[in-house]
This record gives C-alpha cells, structure tokens and sequence, in this order.
C-alpha cells in the first residue's frame, strides 16, 4: 500500500515539475533578450520587437531577424543601431 502511495506522490510531482517547466517555457523565461520575438504565421515567420506598436498589423513586420547592428522599430522597420 506504501508502495502505491509512493508513486502517486512521485507521479505527482514530476507532472508538477513538468507544468512549471511549460508555464516558464510558455512566457519567455529561457528566451534569449533579443529584443523581439519570433510569430509563426503560415509558412514564414514575423520577426516582432517586444516594443510593438499594437496598432500595426502583423503584416508590416519583416521576415527576417534584424542583422549584427540593426533592430526593429515598434512601426516594423529594420534601422541601423544608433549609438
């Protein structure tokens, strides 16, 4: 009958640790701090600042991760890092 309870409890907590994972997982915490981050839509990608303006449609953010030197504007324009 310990044996079973055991289990239970073993059983229990490892859904626990999973769901922790999944909940850090599902709001960024393992993220790198890129800056933006990555909308699948169909078969492309939006690459998205975090800064977002929200009255610009998905559609004017570009498909390609800003290079070495640029970032993306919260209107969806690659730009040159200023420093």
């Amino acid at each position: 009958m310990k044996n079973n309870t055991l289990k239970k409890i073993l059983f229990a907590l490892a859904a626990a640790v999973l769901l922790l994972f999944a909940a850090m997982y599902s709001v960024g915490v393992f993220d790198e701090d890129l800056g933006y981050s990555v909308v699948p839509h169909g078969n492309h990608n939006h690459y998205v600042p975090h800064d977002r303006d929200p009255d610009v449609s998905l559609h004017d953010f570009p498909m390609r991760p800003p290079r070495e030197g640029e970032r993306i504007t919260p209107t969806g324009e690659i730009v040159p890092i200023e420093n």
